[in-house]
């Protein structure tokens, strides 16, 4: 069958979600707060330590944001669909407890010749006053489904800075991360098991896209924003190459005024795991 081209443009039922204290810390423990040190990052891992209040990472956006599209994307192998890009926008800090109504839009799907890439925007907006709480856009590669003539799709350049990094930040992940991460909602087999992920073409199960991506956030939140979610308003980043549970990941950052940021997180072997990287705060 391929890919289904129709559900382009058509927004999905709204989906109501909530979540409570438990979550947010189930979360903030996926993506390695408190690795290392248990005491460095109490308020997003504890919940009654004195003199703390507790606060939610901002990147547990991207979750509380995700709904089910108005139709399937089509008829083609799972094990070839691997997350390609990110963007996640707060429109005011996550609330430890709260529920949201979800939607979600394919906003496009672009052929990029070995594969094809659909992007979809996600919606949520306080399920009782109708705030928008949260924008995202996730971008997933399939390999195998491009070459149907459409539109590359859009392309915004980025320029390496010619300068040493004004931050550069080393954060550690476990051998277990991917079993953490995972009890968040995202039971995607090729995290965990060898079999699906050999049919990905990987020798072990990876890291999931979204892991990586929270712990680039835990820095980029630590290193420009004072720890303080509420000043933390977008990140946008692009998965280059995978990342193994247990690998040690170090983000580069160029701030480029008012409160903007480039960045760029890398494998212990140098090579770029997330690219192309984007940031703003308030």
């Amino acid at each position: 069958m391929g890919l289904n081209h129709d559900v382009v443009g058509q927004p999905g039922e709204p989906l109501r979600k909530s979540w409570d204290s438990k979550d947010a810390l189930l979360y903030a423990i996926g993506v390695g707060a408190g690795l290392g040190d248990p005491l460095k990052e109490l308020e997003f891992t504890t919940e009654n330590s004195e003199g703390l209040e507790q606060k939610v990472l901002p990147t547990y956006g991207v979750l509380v944001s995700q709904a089910p599209a108005s139709h399937d994307l089509g008829d083609f192998d799972r094990a070839l669909l691997v997350h390609a890009e990110q963007s996640v926008e707060l429109h005011r800090p996550l609330p430890v407890e709260g529920s949201v109504s979800a939607t979600a839009t394919v906003a496009g799907i672009y052929d990029k010749g070995s594969g094809a890439l659909a992007v979809t925007e996600y919606q949520a907006v306080d399920a009782g006053t109708g705030e928008p709480l949260v924008t995202a856009r996730s971008g997933v590669f399939i390999r195998g489904e491009g070459g149907f003539g459409g539109d590359r799709g859009p392309s915004q350049p980025w320029p390496r800075p010619d300068r040493d990094p004004d931050h550069t930040v080393t954060l550690e992940t476990r051998p277990e991360q991917a079993l953490l991460y995972r009890l968040s909602g995202d039971r995607n087999p090729l995290h965990v098991d060898p079999k699906f992920a050999a049919r990905g073409g990987f020798d072990r199960p990876i890291l999931h896209g979204l892991c990586t991506y929270g712990v680039t956030g835990r820095a980029l939140l630590h290193a420009l924003c004072g720890s303080d979610p509420a000043r933390f308003q977008s990140m946008y980043g692009r998965f280059s190459r995978p990342v193994w549970p247990g690998d040690t990941l170090t983000v580069s950052i160029w701030e480029t005024g008012d409160g903007g940021a480039l960045f760029q997180t890398t494998r212990p072997d140098g090579q770029v795991v997330i690219d192309r990287g984007r940031f703003q705060s308030r």
